[in-house]
Order: structure tokens, then C-alpha cells, then sequence
């Protein structure tokens, strides 16, 4: 048995606890302070001390607590003896956690389905969304005319989609252009004294005459810029894989085609070179207006054909030794610039998609257009 001193140190201390406890709170409050909730470590302090649970439970709701009910610290709370009515009162002023913060939706920007087409109002033309993908570039499968600057045929990667133009930029489209920069129309295309588009009066013939610097800085006006030559071929395949799209009457003019009467262009180049562009004006050659011959895959029109089209890239007949496989941007240096898809005044075998031509970026041939690509749009 406890000595009798002991065992009243055992039962008065709680109530001593119990009283400095109840004294702060009434001096606190008599300054006009609220007092503080409690903390845990009172609460469990208090339990210890054999104050009674219900009697706890009158303190709490006076002053409320500072930590929060978790299974934790309920756990902790049973084995210094809370009850659960105890436990109850302690939830309804415990501190209720934070809201979660809810992020604003974010807009979602979808990428476009392949082939949708938008009309751009700088230019009043078609453009046409190309998704990203993987394709074979350079000299076709089967196909025994490429040059060796075709080759090696190798696997490229376009990362990013793009938007090109549905037709090769018309004489309508570059008249806004010239109006809203200042700038002069080029020259009218005269093929051996012959006007092609006299006074530029049809305008939906493809513009030509037009140097690449001139090309490019239409396309940037018109929100984009020239296509690389990757991407104009990946453009053009449109999923095939041979050396064109189609048949070749069916998706382009070419000398065979776009005069008055049909010619074996071919034949008159190998019998006598010299005559071959005399031949080709007797005949009425020259461009026609776009649009006039049966699409690609992607929705597009005179890939081949028509006129020749500037890309952005300079010229390296050994660049496709060495090409990037993801988003080739072509040489870094160069004299010449690619030309790309063949035109109204060549033979056949130069109608291809991977057909490659070069000049020098001042020029401004008769057979000489562009489309333009890239953003084009704002997301």
C-alpha cells in the first residue's frame, strides 16, 4: 500500500494542472485576448492527468485546438484515454484541412485533322494541315530516273505538323501582297517574245517570274514561310511511294500536256535539243491555272507540274549522303537554292516527287512559283 503522502501528490496534481490551465484562460480573457487553442500535447497532458474526458471536452469547445483529428493522432488520444464522445468534440473544432487548390482548366490546343483545310485571310488561299510522320525521301522505289543527287533514298522523320498551300501562290494572291508591302509585280512571264499571262489579267495562273528572296517574303507576310525541302516532299507523297502520286495526265501539266496539242517532249528533246523550246511555243505552251488537275492524298494540287516551286533549302548534291533523319533543314552554305516539283516546260522524267532542281536564288524564271508553309495559322 502507498505511503498516504504519495498518494495525495497522485490525486491533487491533475487539479493543480486543471487550475493554472482554467487561471491563464481567465486571465486571457479578462485582457480581452482570445486564448490560444489548445495544442496536442496539452489535450493528451490533460488525459494523463486524470481530468475527466467530458470535462476536457468544455475546454476544448472554449478555446478549440490547433492540429486535426488524423488516425494518427486519434490513436495516440485512445491510449491516454479519450473517449469517444471526447473524440467527437475535438472533430467539431478541430481546424478543417485546406481546400484543394482546383487549376483553372487549361486550354487544350488539339492539333488539326489531317487534310483540314482553312482559308487564310491575308491571302484569300487555301491551306491544307500536314500531320507529322516518317517517310522514304529521295529516289523512289522502282523508279530508274533519278539523278544522283536523289540518292540515297532514306528514312526522314517530320516531327511537327505544318500547313502548306492547297495551290502554288496565284497572281491574285501576290497582287494583295504587293499592295499591302509596296512592292511591284514582277515582270509579265514571257516565254521567246510569247506573253504568257499578259498583263497578269488571269489571276488564277500561279505567279511566276518570282525570285526565292521574294518567295520568302510573301510567305512570311502571309503569316508562314517557304517549306523545307523535306517537308514539300513529305508533302507530296502523301503516303505513296513511288515516283509519283498518280498518273501523270491526271495530276499534272507538263511539256506533254499543257499546249494546245499533245507533244512527245521527250522525243523532241533527244532529236534535237536546240529546237526543243521553239517546238514547245509553236505549240502554245505554258502555265495553267491552279487547281485544274486531280489532287494528292493530302488534298493538294499541282505538287507536280505547273510551275516550278522554291523550297527554303540551299542546294548540296551530296547533302542526302549525310541528312538528318528528323527535320532535315538542308546545308548550311550554298550558292544555290532547290526548286522543286518540275513545270509546264519539262519532260516527263522530270516530273517526280523526288525531282530536284537548283538556281540561283536571284533568278526569276517564266516556269519559276512557290507555296508557302510552316505555322501559317496562330494556334
Amino acid at each position: 500500500m502507498l505511503p498516504r503522502r504519495t498518494f495525495r501528490r497522485r490525486i491533487t496534481l491533475p487539479v493543480a494542472l486543471l487550475v493554472g490551465v482554467l487561471s491563464c484562460a481567465v486571465n486571457v480573457w479578462a485582457q480581452g485576448v482570445s486564448p490560444r487553442p489548445y495544442p496536442k500535447e496539452a489535450i493528451v497532458g490533460l488525459l494523463k492527468g486524470a481530468v475527466s474526458p467530458k470535462r476536457i471536452a468544455v475546454l476544448a469547445r472554449q478555446r478549440g485546438i490547433d492540429f486535426q483529428i488524423t488516425p494518427k493522432v486519434e490513436s495516440e488520444l485512445r491510449r491516454a484515454g479519450a473517449t469517444a464522445e471526447l473524440l467527437a468534440a475535438l472533430r467539431e473544432v478541430a481546424p478543417k484541412p485546406p481546400s484543394p487548390q482546383i487549376e483553372p482548366p487549361r486550354r487544350v490546343i488539339s492539333a488539326p485533322a489531317a487534310g483540314k483545310v482553312r482559308e487564310n485571310p491575308k491571302d484569300g488561299l487555301k491551306y491544307v494541315w500536314i500531320p507529322p510522320g516518317t517517310f522514304m525521301m529521295g529516289c523512289s522505289a522502282g523508279d530508274n530516273e533519278c539523278k544522283d543527287w536523289e540518292k540515297p533514298a532514306h528514312e526522314v522523320t517530320i516531327s511537327k505538323g505544318f500547313w502548306i498551300g492547297q495551290t502554288e501562290v496565284t497572281v491574285g494572291a501576290y497582287k494583295r501582297f504587293a499592295a499591302a508591302t509596296g512592292r511591284q509585280l514582277p515582270p509579265e512571264p514571257n516565254h521567246s517574245g510569247r506573253l504568257l499571262n499578259p498583263g497578269w489579267g488571269d489571276e488564277a495562273m500561279p505567279i511566276v517570274d518570282v525570285a526565292r528572296d521574294d518567295a520568302q517574303a510573301y510567305c512570311s507576310w502571309a503569316g508562314g514561310r517557304l517549306p523545307t525541302e523535306a517537308e514539300w516532299e513529305y508533302a507530296a507523297r502523301a503516303g505513296s511511294t513511288g515516283a509519283r502520286y498518280g498518273g501523270l495526265d491526271e495530276i499534272a501539266w507538263y511539256a506533254d500536256n499543257s499546249g494546245r496539242e499533245r507533244l512527245d517532249s521527250t522525243g523532241i528533246w533527244n532529236e534535237d535539243r536546240a529546237k526543243y523550246g521553239r517546238r514547245l511555243n509553236e505549240n502554245g505552251n505554258g502555265m495553267h491555272e491552279v487547281g485544274q488537275k486531280r489532287a494528292n492524298g493530302f488534298g493538294l494540287y499541282d505538287m507536280l507540274g505547273n510551275v516550278w516551286e522554291w523550297v527554303n533549302d540551299r542546294f548540296d548534291q551530296n547533302y542526302y549522303q549525310n541528312s538528318p533523319s528528323q527535320d532535315p533543314m538542308g546545308p548550311a552554305s550554298g550558292q544555290y537554292r532547290v526548286l522543286r516539283g518540275g513545270s509546264w516546260l519539262v519532260y516527263p522524267s522530270s516530273v517526280r516527287v523526288s525531282e530536284r532542281d537548283f538556281s540561283n536564288p536571284a533568278a526569276d524564271g517564266y516556269d519559276f512559283g512557290f507555296r508557302c508553309g510552316g505555322k501559317v495559322f496562330a494556334p
